[in-house]
């Protein structure tokens, strides 16, 4: 399908954005219509066909975006619709993939990347006609969720969880510790088939080799000392349900072809037993460590790496998602205030420190560090005097290479400050600071010599 045959429909109730993305797909060689909201836009519905519908979620206080989409499922349903929004949470993205929507774009967008969404959209519009696709499924309710974040990388995070909620594919989440990688397989569980069953999660590191398959495939007994009865594993009491691997790169050679096995038959044989038993589980694996070098290394198993990985979602560092550290910070304090019968607020100086921190514990380290702070606090707001050294250090650097550039100084006076600030930061080492700044002692001290400050008059 050309683009001068594509019908393209524009929702959203800013008439700004409304006329950029018009422009856009125009210039682009499709046909447009704008509707300023909701209602314009199931009316246009109802006198045209549009092959992609992009829409804003936030329209109005009637209808929304969400609504537009499960409209247009049942007025086009071969129509595709990518929704857009800047306040993405893991809710809505579930909610939308799950009613049919083919994507989910984040504000701000480049416009490069609506152009390439718009052109995807098409071309699964063209493949789902030649190959008769499935029918969009029905949109369910999901639970509330602790995952919290609506920066970009989160929202395709939540994205994949509402791809795959409904799927037994086996999942396999990566991310450095802190991440939240439990709280994907909660929410993947939760929104799935499965959520009226059990969900079961052990930290395969926790374990020694022979506790950690009693623990994942049960005994019976007398198989080993101290076995006095039968024990069933988590794989069987969790039949129906999910299973939660925690740091399955912790496994031994042994326990990886034991859990290889349970994959590909779907059973289970207890220690001392020769008795199959059938199990129907969900499996979920999650690892911080990178296990395809593992595998390069000869110390995780290959077949088992592919049968786990299956469907990847990998978790963002906090580090690279920096603008969710207010609504995580604002939702522990709420958590915490709750827990406590107390209000918490912070303030904005306290909140920049924890923003410009580089978080290497990510989520699980910045939880912590408010709860030490809400322990110690007496007056509900959380100041700078109240942060930890770490914080404050890294801010004081920070104050310290913003000052550099106050007042747009010229070439001259901001290698004056620099080399103030690296005297500052060396404690005075002059041999350091020549290093540093790639010169010798002698051009050091000229420098020196030359931005002193002239002596105040007698």
């Amino acid at each position: 399908m050309t683009p001068q045959n594509t019908s393209i429909l524009v929702v959203d109730d800013d008439p700004d954005t409304l006329d950029l993305l018009a422009e856009v797909l125009q210039e682009g060689g499709y046909r447009v219509v704008t509707a300023g909201g909701a209602p314009e836009a199931l009316e246009a519905g109802k006198k045209a066909h549009f092959d992609v519908i992009l829409s804003d979620i936030r329209l109005g206080p009637e209808l929304n975006g969400l609504d537009v989409l499960r409209a247009f499922k049942c007025l086009q349903p071969d129509s595709e619709v990518i929704l857009i929004t800047a306040f993405g949470s893991m809710e809505t993205a579930i909610e939308a993939v799950k009613a049919g929507a083919f994507d989910y774009l984040s504000k701000p967008f480049k416009i490069d990347e609506v152009l390439i969404r718009v052109h995807r959209a098409l071309e699964n519009r063209k493949l789902v006609r030649e190959t008769r696709g499935l029918n969009p499924q029905p949109a369910s309710q999901s639970p509330l969720s602790t995952l919290v974040g609506r920066s970009s990388a989160m929202l395709e995070v939540y994205k994949k969880i509402g791809m795959v909620a409904d799927s037994r594919a086996t999942v396999l989440i990566t991310g450095e510790s802190g991440t939240g990688k439990e709280l994907v397989a909660h929410a993947i569980h939760s929104n799935g088939p499965r959520s009226q069953q059990r969900f079961l999660a052990v930290n395969c590191g926790a374990f020694t080799e022979s506790l950690l398959e009693s623990e994942l495939f049960g005994h019976v007994r007398g198989s080993f000392t101290g076995a006095s009865a039968d024990k069933p594993g988590i794989f069987e009491d969790a039949d129906g349900g999910t299973v939660f691997l925690d740091e399955v790169s912790e496994m031994s050679p042994a326990l990886q072809v034991k859990l290889l096995r349970t994959i590909e038959e779907q059973e289970v044989r207890p220690v001392g037993s020769n008795q199959p038993i059938r199990i129907d589980v969900r499996m979920i694996a999650a690892s911080n460590q990178n296990l395809a070098e593992r595998v390069q290394e000869g110390k995780f198993r290959e077949d088992l790496f592919y049968r786990l990985r299956v469907i990847e979602i990998d978790l963002p560092p906090l580090r690279d998602r920096s603008e969710d550290i207010p609504l995580l910070v604002g939702h522990f304090l709420q958590k915490l205030g709750a827990e406590l019968g107390r209000v918490f607020t912070i303030s904005p100086e306290a909140l920049s420190a924890f923003v410009t921190y580089a978080w290497p514990g990510n989520v699980r380290e910045l939880e912590n560090t408010l709860e030490s702070i809400v322990a110690l606090n007496r007056s509900g707001m959380i100041t700078p005097q109240e942060l930890p050294a770490k914080l404050r250090a890294d801010r004081e650097e920070i104050r310290g290479i913003e000052s550099l550039f106050a007042g747009l100084p010229s070439l001259e006076e901001l290698a004056r400050r620099y080399l103030a600030y690296v005297l500052k930061v060396t404690n005075n080492n002059k041999s350091q600071t020549a290093d540093i700044l790639g010169i010798s002692r002698n051009t050091l001290y000229r420098m020196a010599q030359h931005w002193k400050p002239p002596k105040e008059p007698s």
